[in-house]
């Protein structure tokens, strides 16, 4: 339906703009004071910017005629596969953080068409937070269930020390020290009393064997990785020490 976007100019998205904002009886002015559209009804003040692309230095220059205006939009060339990006969806829910508008301008032949997804309103925070209680509820309970801070902040191509792999090295410490030993003991010893089955039958990260009828062990795997992530299993047998001494 468009053309592609890279052939379309700032100056290309104007007149279709313009012209539903006149069609909303708007009175529209363009390159105002530094400000790509400006629309007038009334007292109410629209500033619309057009950018071919999306970016920072768009949204910053959006969130600046905030100061004079009523209502500021930002237009570009509709994307394609918009819908299927989960990064375009996280620019939307920027956009309305920011409590700004969208515009996006589409082409067939010469012909434009306007759409506009979002329009500027106040952004709810609470409502969201609510939306999204779950997703809080999740992060609230991983930080909680972790051990220590055993990641560094901003790291990539790194395993993570995730509450169910800390989980995972405490029962591999307590096999290596302790020897093949049943779910019900290794709770005991203070793994988690809701994961620690899971943990052994579904062996996520090949570490365990089962040796009998709920009896389980550590295996040579196990055992390497434990070496991996040194610092988190000596806190683990310190942790396990403390534990066996109040047996």
């Amino acid at each position: 339906m468009e053309e592609n976007k890279e052939k379309i100019l700032e100056m290309d998205l104007y007149n279709p703009i313009r012209d539903l904002l006149i069609e909303q009886g708007y009175t529209v002015r363009s390159e105002v004071k530094d400000c790509d559209i400006t629309a007038i009804k009334d007292e109410e003040l629209v500033v619309v910017e057009l950018k071919r692309n999306l970016s920072v230095s768009l949204l910053a220059q959006a969130v600046r005629r905030q100061k004079a205006a009523d209502l500021v939009y930002i237009a570009v060339p509709k994307p394609k596969k918009m819908f299927a990006n989960s990064k375009w969806q996280d620019i939307c829910h920027l956009i309305r953080r920011l409590e700004l508008g969208l515009i996006l301008v589409s082409f067939k032949g010469k012909k434009g068409f306007v759409e506009i997804p979002i329009h500027p309103v106040p952004f709810d925070r609470e409502k969201s937070k609510k939306m999204n209680k779950k997703k809080r509820e999740g992060i609230i309970k991983e930080a909680k269930a972790r051990y220590l801070d055993f990641n560094v902040g901003g790291s990539t191509g790194k395993k993570l020390l995730t509450a169910y792999r800390e989980s995972a090295i405490f029962i591999a410490c307590c096999l290596n020290k302790l020897g093949p030993l049943s779910p019900k003991k290794l709770r005991k010893l203070g793994s988690d009393p809701k994961k620690t089955t899971s943990i052994l039958s579904e062996n996520h990260y090949g570490w365990f064997k089962k040796v009998d009828r709920g009896i389980y062990s550590i295996n040579d795997i196990g055992r390497e990785e434990l070496g991996i992530y040194k610092e988190l299993a000596d806190y683990c047998y310190d942790k396990l020490g403390k534990e066996l001494a109040k047996l």
